[in-house]
Parts: C-alpha cells; sequence; structure tokens
C-alpha cells in the first residue's frame, strides 16, 4: 500500500502533457532545462524579431531558410542541405529541441514536422510561445547566442511526407482524409489571390488557427479531439494535411501527432501552390 501511495504521489507530480506524451513544454518547465547541455532552444521567428528580443540562449532557424529556389516556392531542400543548416545552429537530431515562435504557432509547427521527416525524436514546442515566456518573468535579451556547430544526421521517415502524386492517389478513398489548414474564405475561393481559387478536390477545411486558444496555447486534448471527430478524421484513416505553401499545416501535424495520438499522419510539401500550378489538377470552389 505504501508503494502505491508513492506510485499516486509521483503520477500527480507530472505535469498531464508528459503523460499524455505530448511535445509541449510550459514556460516553467523549459526554465528548468534550458541550460542543459543535451537541450537546444530554437527560435522560428523571423530574423528581424530574433535580432529584437529572443529568449536567452536561444538559437534561431528562419523556415524560408530551409527551402529550394524553383518555379514552387516553400519546397524542402534536400535532407543533406538541411541537415548543414541544422548543424550549423548547433541543433542535432540526438538532442532535445524546443521551438518557439510568435505565438501563432505557425513557423514552430513547420519547424516540428520537418524536424520529425528529418528523424530527430525529442522535439517539443514552448506552449504560449514568446508571450508566455515574457509572462512568466523570464530572461530575454538582444545579443545573439554563441553558437557551437554540431552535426545533425538525417534520417529521413518518408512516412511523413506526401508528394503530388500519393495526394492524387488518395482523393476519393474512403480510408484518407485530406485536411486544408487555410482559412475558409481561401478554402472556397471568396479571398483575393493569384492562385487558382479554391481547394484540392475532396479536402476538408480545419483551419489551423483552430488548435490554438486566445492566449496562443495549444487547445485541451478534449477540445481538439472534438474538432477532428466533428469533421470525421478519426485515427483509422490516413491523414493528409497541406495549405498554401504547408507552413500552417505543421501546428496540426503537431496536433494530431502529438496531442491526439494519431499514428498516420503526413504534410504535402508542395501544397496547394504545386497544386494549382499544374494545369491539369483540378480544384473545387
Amino acid at each position: 500500500m505504501k508503494k502505491l501511495n508513492i506510485l499516486l504521489v509521483l503520477v500527480f507530480l507530472i505535469p498531464i502533457q508528459f503523460l499524455n506524451g505530448q511535445d509541449i513544454i510550459t514556460a516553467s518547465e523549459l526554465s528548468k532545462i534550458i541550460k542543459k547541455d543535451n537541450v537546444v532552444l530554437v527560435s522560428a521567428r523571423t530574423n528581424s524579431d530574433y535580432k529584437k528580443v529572443h529568449i536567452t540562449g536561444a538559437v534561431h532557424i528562419n523556415h524560408t531558410d530551409l527551402y529550394k529556389n524553383g518555379p514552387v516556392k516553400s519546397m524542402l531542400k534536400s535532407p543533406e542541405e538541411i541537415a548543414k543548416i541544422l548543424g550549423a545552429q548547433g541543433i542535432s537530431e540526438s538532442k532535445t529541441i524546443v521551438l518557439y515562435d510568435d505565438g501563432s504557432g505557425k513557423y514552430s509547427g513547420r519547424l516540428y514536422w520537418i524536424l520529425s521527416y528529418l528523424g530527430a525524436k525529442d522535439v517539443k514546442i514552448l506552449d504560449g510561445h514568446m508571450d508566455a515566456w515574457k509572462a512568466a518573468r523570464k530572461p530575454v535579451t538582444k545579443n545573439p547566442t554563441k553558437v557551437t556547430a554540431t552535426t545533425f544526421t538525417a534520417k529521413v521517415d518518408n512516412s511523413k511526407i506526401a508528394t503530388m502524386a500519393q495526394v492524387k492517389g488518395a482523393i476519393g478513398k474512403s480510408n484518407v482524409v485530406i485536411i486544408d489548414a487555410r482559412s475558409p474564405e481561401e478554402f472556397n475561393g471568396a479571398s483575393a489571390s493569384e492562385l487558382r481559387k479554391g481547394h484540392i478536390p475532396g479536402a476538408i477545411d480545419i483551419e489551423y488557427k483552430n488548435m490554438l486558444d486566445a492566449k496562443g496555447k495549444l487547445k485541451s486534448s478534449a477540445e481538439l479531439q472534438k474538432i477532428f471527430d466533428a469533421a470525421g478524421v478519426t485515427k483509422d484513416k490516413e491523414v493528409i494535411l497541406y495549405c498554401e505553401s504547408s507552413v500552417r499545416a505543421g501546428i496540426i501535424y503537431f496536433t494530431l501527432t502529438s496531442a491526439l495520438n494519431y499514428s498516420n499522419v503526413k504534410v504535402y510539401d508542395g501544397a496547394y501552390l504545386e497544386w494549382q500550378a499544374t494545369a491539369s489538377n483540378k480544384v473545387e470552389v
């Protein structure tokens, strides 16, 4: 009985997100591990924002630096090229990597997916991002962090990425759901855009903003599950995510795989930019 009581006490002391297997970390929890050698904190904000102020000790990765030049913007460079960029910033696949951004979740979510795709096993997102850190009165600075370069060894997991051919093959299949993370106006073709108006045929719209609460923190697992249940996104289905460039798709990938334990989730890296640029591809409005 004594051992059981001790076990129960330990359970209640463990943050609930760790019990659920979520890769989310609070400002208080981060402050306790931030100086450990195996932890690297990554600002996913813009270059100008990082220069103005960032969490003390954070290195910087701008997601746009990870994209190749080509007719379709925002498609990933080769794993080897990305690994070189990450390593130069002191990021290794064997470290605990903590991400944060401006509070939208877009950029940290994008990096979370990229790192997962490249084989990093311990990646977390700071809940509430910069606002939560400041609210906890934790240190910030404008001085760039001194970086010790390391080696990032990419171990690509192709089960986490979808090609245009795979998306084409998924349309109309009852065991696959395609989620568009854009706004309803973009999805329905009501917003002003130079792109072909509409969405990939058969896709459903779940805007990425629905993952976070008013304070920029991840909603509870129960709230999130309700969103996906209502849309028919069940755990037995393959899920393919996209938005205009698949930047916004990242936070939904994080939500499904980390908070809700969906096991078969992919991001279509070419996204709507690639899809609509191919004249033979149909779009729905």
